[in-house]
């Protein structure tokens, strides 16, 4: 049959099977475009299809094929476990099809030997594992087991160890990352026995290498065999023993074992640094290789069981060990000799491809100490308590790592060889520098991990010993410091290094120093040197005064600051290199977010440094570095608030190239919107000039289906709400521009809480700055629709502010156009079912308060607590702006009849009142309760005492510690006093919702008066005071008569 036809007929038209497998393989396998979609198509239509996973599988260990069509079969068999192979899965594999795979895994594997393939077919084997030990699989550790031991006997195949090994390895990492519990547990049950045979094999393979190293031999390549056959060994034994033992300093095995690798390690550490090695380069690479994997080892043990770590055998003394190679480091490290002690490139510099064995082993000896200083000084995070033998074990490793290990001798030692050392530039950084100043600046600056690196552990490392360290490390570190900060010390190298232990221990240097006289009589001085290599301590003294800002400098030091800063940003001083002024971009980002930063005394330094910064960015290529500038203008905006504004059309002159120039860099396109944001933020009304250029980068930012949706979202929200909110009020129109993007919220409220909430913020903002707008018919519907959606389906916060929003909704109509427009609202309100939604949810809270006992269950939808207060809020609002409109909305969706759905409501509605917390919201629901009074209805006046009592309690808080009794203390001028305004500019919103607040009837109506009048004039519509007081008032018990007639309202 011809395979082009085979891959271009539909899938449905093409059987499955073995060979028609193959051809399709080969054809997704080969170079032709056409063919690899096509056939790759049809593998995907086969993925769901019974028996697809073992032809693949009898596709791999079928020799006589290819071996790109046998290696794109177990890639696909391996993509399949993933998304078939659980139980719980659509279209999961079957378990006949699972059963044959299962029964050829292990063989295959063991008996392939192109290694690309082996380790494709050991991470299907893993995986499958992961899900089938113990349940489904319980023999696949077993006859891997027997596997490994029957692989080391004189007649078996070379073969089968290496590749036994392989997939025990990646068998162990599946397993070792399972967060279960249940699959640490499974691990842990065949841990014993894995190790036992293993640890035999690993300790075998390696004495064999190490006689023929050191006796000499004619199997030369038996031995490059055992070599690598112990390295993969340790590899496992490395991960069997950290996370397939719960106590390993318990287990005797787990003893030996370690003491031999600690030997081993001795042993194995002068053949792997021995320069001009008579063993070949790839034989002396694997056994530094060997020396890494202990290394692994020991830092491991020392994070995951660090009680386990320092009660094993003389692990204190083989941290010991490690500080002297580091100690040893440290005297090449920061000298002229570093660069002549590693490989020399082709270019006559280090050999940076690969870091040296002994800075590898160095590196994880400085973490492993810090791993050790974590156990006394942070064991919260170190130790996990459980049975008193685990406290006891954790005490004793505790106390033998403060006796034994962090001695003062030690502490000292360490101290001062980082700092004389291991913070010393050697040459090839001041090479690097020069060579490649913007990726070395980025590299130095933090974006290189502190675990890859000799220089950023070290700081690490020290900053841990100073914070815990005070009284050994200030002393010594002011006397280092003192006899070098001086302008007429220029041991640039050392001062460099000096310096950068001031500026990590600021926290406790602060008290002792006086950085301020250091600014003034030093830092001045130096930062102004014409001397060759000064530029190395500029860039220190812009790191150092960044550290320094918000822990001690004073007010009065502050402008030398600024001015240093304007100084080193100044790019026609030749010593300001691009290396010096980038730094000193990114750290006046600390000094400008520094907490008593004030815009007013940095004004006279505003034109150089924004200037210097802008045309900096313009000037270095990389984007993380264009990026981190940004940021820094960006806080400067934020900071100067509207005293940016006559730098704001530069700013704003800088951004569309980076926005061209980041492409799909989507952090430099929120980094820009972010600046946009705080601008306009900053720059207040007078911003409003800019916003039109903002409208479109926001429209294509949120609109449905978007590229930019995802990444942008966020910050284009940010900048809708902050030009909404510097909009300039009435009589100035609504730009139309702005107001077309109004209908993209409601989109918006279906994409979860943080974007709902800012949703929500902005629909609130469009109701402030345009409520005719927002109350449009083509609107208003369309967003009650939507609100009623989320009404049941939020967490309290969020549904506090859809509330929020409708009783601004309420106000607004009710202020737009009086009764009318809020029963037109309300009609909505019932059309688009929010009403029924919000009445449904107390109904259910009423039945849950109804019933009692252990038993009782919460009907759908029932509501408590803070929503309830929510939902009430919104009904008082109503019933606020009109009773009548009120009651008959509740009319028209009461299936039992308008009184009988009150009953509940107000029964529900004054039990809950004394769960309503803050003293306006419990006003509004009084004023609302009390309007009902207009209607004249027997369901309220039946209610009298409820209301007596509510009056009591509610004008009695809010009378509380006044004189004068007759006003509530919410009762609140017309407008605030000028006294009270703020004296700097504001933003337009600020006074919108200042306004909103003022115009509130909470605070507009006096309770007193308003209760007085309702009641006086109830009392007439009953046909008088006898009549009154016969019919209603006879009911309410006497003593709340006389606690509410104590308020003297009547």
């Amino acid at each position: 049959m011809d395979a082009e036809y085979l891959i271009e007929v539909p899938g449905e038209a093409n059987p499955l099977t073995e060979g028609i497998l193959y051809h399709v393989l080969r054809s997704a396998a080969s170079n032709d475009p056409q063919q690899i979609q096509t056939g790759t198509k049809q593998l995907q239509k086969w993925e769901t299809h019974k028996g697809y996973y073992s032809l693949l599988q009898a596709v791999f260990v079928d020799k006589s094929l290819p071996l790109e069509v046998r290696y794109l079969a177990i890639i696909q068999l391996k993509n399949g476990i993933d998304k078939y192979w659980r139980k719980t899965a659509t279209n999961a594999v079957s378990k006949e099809d699972k059963a044959l795979i299962r029964s050829r895994l292990l063989e295959s594997g063991i008996n392939e030997a192109n290694p690309r393939l082996a380790l494709q077919n050991s991470l299907a084997i893993a995986k499958i594992v992961r899900f089938e030990f113990p349940n489904d699989w319980p023999d696949a550790i077993t006859q891997l087991i027997q596997i490994l031991r029957s692989s080391t006997a004189p007649n078996a195949s070379r073969l089968h160890l290496p590749r036994c090994l392989l997939i025990l390895l990646h068998i162990i990492k599946e397993l070792s990352t399972g967060r279960l519990m249940r699959t640490r547990a499974n691990l842990q049950s065949v841990t014993p026995e894995i190790f036992h045979v293993l640890g035999q094999i690993y300790i075998e393979k390696v004495q064999r290498w190490q006689a023929f190293l050191r006796d000499g031999g004619d199997d030369e390549g038996g031995a490059l065999e055992d070599i690598e056959q112990s390295l993969l060994a340790i590899k496992v034994l490395r991960r069997l023993l950290i996370t397939g033992y719960e106590f390993p300093n318990r287990d005797k095995d787990v003893q030996e074992f370690w003491g031999i690798v600690r030997d081993q390690f001795g042993d194995f550490l002068p053949i792997a640094l021995l320069e001009d090695s008579p063993l070949s380069p790839d034989v002396q690479q694997l056994i530094g290789k060997h020396l890494v994997q202990l290394a692994k080892l020991h830092l491991e043990m020392a994070r995951v069981h660090p009680a386990a770590f320092v009660l094993l055998p003389d692990s204190l003394s083989l941290v010991r060990a490690y500080w002297g190679l580091i100690a040893k480091l440290g005297e090449t490290f920061g000298s002229k000799t570093a660069v002549a002690s590693s490989k020399i490139g082709t270019d006559g510099d280090a050999d940076e491809d690969e870091t040296p064995i002994i800075e590898k082993i160095c590196l994880k000896g400085l973490l492993l100490i810090r791993a050790c200083l974590s156990m006394v000084f942070y064991p919260a995070q170190t130790f996990k308590y459980r049975h008193a033998e685990e406290k006891e074990e954790k005490a004793r490793a505790t106390q033998l790592v403060k006796s034994d290990l962090l001695t003062e001798d030690l502490v000292r030692e360490m101290m001062s060889t980082i700092v004389s050392r291991f913070f010393v530039f050697r040459l090839s950084d001041l090479r690097a520098w020069e060579e490649e100043p913007d990726e070395w600046e980025k590299r130095e600056d933090g974006g290189e991990d502190y675990e890859l690196s000799i220089r950023p552990c070290s700081e690490k490392l020290f900053l841990d010993l100073a914070k815990n360290f005070k009284g050994l490390v200030i002393q010594p570190l002011l006397q280092v410091f003192y006899s070098v900060a001086t302008p007429e010390n220029e041991d640039i190298l050392f001062k460099d290094s000096v310096y950068t232990a001031i500026g990590l221990s600021a926290d406790v240097l602060h008290e002792h120093l006086d950085f301020d006289a250091f600014i003034s009589s030093t830092l001045v001085v130096e930062v102004q040197k014409q001397k060759p290599g000064y530029n190395i301590l500029r860039r220190r003294i812009a790191i150092l005064l960044g550290q320094w800002i918000s822990i001690k400098v004073s007010e009065q030091s502050k402008p030398l600051v600024y001015e240093i800063f304007r100084h080193l940003l100044d790019n026609s001083d030749p010593l300001n290199d691009q290396v010096v002024r980038v730094t000193a971009g990114r750290q006046f980002k600390n000094i400008a977010d520094e907490w008593e930063f004030k815009a007013v005394n940095f004004k006279p330094f505003t034109p150089d440094i924004l200037t210097r910064l802008m045309a900096l960015i313009g000037e270095v290529e990389l984007p993380e570095t264009k990026m981190a500038l940004l940021h820094t203008i960006s806080s400067l905006v934020e900071r100067l608030e509207h005293h940016i504004t006559p730098y704001a059309d530069r700013i704003i002159s800088l951004l569309p190239p980076l926005w061209e120039q980041s492409g799909e860099e989507h952090l430099m396109k929120q980094s820009i919107l972010t600046v946009l944001s705080r601008l306009i933020n900053a720059m207040k009304a007078d911003s409003r000039i800019y916003h039109s250029q903002f409208i479109p980068i926001i429209r294509s930012s949120i609109e449905p289906g978007s590229d930019t949706q995802v990444y942008l979202l966020e910050d284009a929200l940010d900048l809708w709400s902050s030009i909404l909110a510097q909009t300039p009020s009435a009589p100035e129109p609504a730009p139309p521009d702005l107001l077309s993007l109004l209908p993209h919220l409601l989109p918006l409220f279906s994409l979860g809480t943080d974007t709902l909430r800012k949703s929500l913020e902005i629909t609130e903002s469009y109701l402030l700055l345009s409520p005719a707008t927002v109350l449009a018919d083509d609107f208003r519907n369309a967003l009650l629709k939507s609100l009623a959606e989320l009404l049941g389906n939020l967490k309290p916060d969020a549904n506090g502010i859809v509330t929020h929003l409708v009783e601004c909704v309420v106000r607004g109509a009710s202020g737009f156009g009086g009764e009318a427009a809020v029963q037109v609202l309300v009609g909505d309100m019932l059309s688009s079912s929010f009403l029924a939604k919000l009445l449904a949810g107390l109904h259910g809270g009423w039945q849950l308060h109804q019933s009692h006992g252990p038993n009782r269950s919460a009907p759908d939808h029932a509501v408590d607590g803070v929503v309830e207060t929510d939902y009430f809020s919104v009904l008082a609002r109503i019933g606020l702006a009109s009773p009548r409109v009120l009651f008959d909305a509740i009319a028209s969706i009461s299936n039992g009849g308008a009184e009988a759905t009150l009953d509940w409501l107000l029964e529900e509605w004054f039990g809950h009142f004394e769960n309503i917390g803050d003293g306006p919201s419990r006003k509004l629901v009084a004023l609302a309760l009390t309007r009902l009074l207009e209607l004249g209805q027997p369901w309220i006046l039946g209610r009298l005492q409820s209301l007596m009592t509510l009056w009591t309690d509610v004008v009695s808080e809010l009378t509380d510690g006044l004189d004068d009794k007759s006003v509530d203390c919410l009762h609140w001028p017309d407008a605030p006093s000028a006294e009270e305004l703020p004296t700097e500019p504001e933003a337009p919103e600020d006074v919108r919702r200042r306004e909103l607040i003022y115009s509130d009837p909470v605070h507009r109506i006096n309770l007193i008066v308003f209760i007085r009048e309702h009641l006086q004039a109830a009392i007439q519509a009953a046909g008088g005071e006898k009549a009154f007081q016969e019919e209603w008032l006879e009911r309410v018990d006497k003593d709340v008569v006389t606690a509410f007639g104590a308020l003297g309202i009547l």
